[in-house]
């Protein structure tokens, strides 16, 4: 159970990270960056939407849907073979995007965004989860 809830709280932590992404995007507004400096950089790069559609937006769909997967696997709520599955295929594909994009920053862009960086690190440490349960 340790494990759900592990789970489910980093899931909204990046539901809250990437809210507040959407919120400063909308309000044509820089983020706030406490280490590093260039989130602005990162965060209006060509690199900011994946098939037209913003980063922050397809990060936040993503966490919402593991924070339901993960809520309804932790309560039992059938087909809970099912939402397993859902859920680490979306983890999965979310880790390699943050590997592209973490490359993308630091390779192409050459400036860090702190935001971006924690997402990439919250989905990893989802991904470190499931591979050290196992059971999941």
């Amino acid at each position: 159970m340790v494990f759900f809830i592990l789970l489910f709280a980093l899931s909204i932590i990046g539901v809250s990270e990437t809210a507040y992404l959407i919120c400063k995007r909308m309000l044509a507004e820089a983020p706030i960056c406490p280490i590093g400096g260039g989130c602005e950089m990162v965060l209006t790069s060509k690199y900011n939407k994946i098939f037209f559609v913003p980063n922050d937006m397809l990060g936040f769909l993503s966490y919402v849907i593991m924070a339901f997967l993960v809520a309804f696997f932790a309560i039992g709520i059938q087909p809970v073979a099912l939402f397993i599955s859902a859920f680490k295929i979306l983890v999965a594909v979310a880790s390699l995007m943050s590997v592209f994009l973490t490359y993308i920053q630091w390779r192409i862009i050459r400036a860090w965004c702190f935001w971006c960086l924690m997402s990439a690190f919250t989905i990893w440490l989802m991904g470190a989860i499931i591979l050290i349960n196992g059971t999941i």
